[in-house]
């Protein structure tokens, strides 16, 4: 039987807990606004879930990137 490498250069596996997975959500369903970070959306773009996009007249807000739907997709929330 053959063992499979493993990369050591790669990022190692994050889960994410139940409230990050609730604002994962949340974001699903709208952008939410800049002033309403939380640790739980902190988290999210610190995992690449979650970015600030510009939302218009000077206004930023957090979004899901690809890899967020890309999760959301694994969860059949998507």
């Amino acid at each position: 039987m053959k063992a499979i490498e493993r990369n050591s250069g790669a990022a190692e596996a994050r889960c994410l807990s139940a409230h990050e997975l609730a604002t994962l959500m949340v974001l699903l369903q709208a952008p939410v606004d800049v002033m309403a970070e939380t640790p739980d959306v902190a988290a999210l773009r610190e995992a690449g879930l979650a970015q600030v996009v510009d939302a218009g007249q000077g206004k930023v807000s957090f979004a899901i990137t690809e890899q967020g739907n890309a999760v959301l997709r694994v969860l059949g929330a998507r």
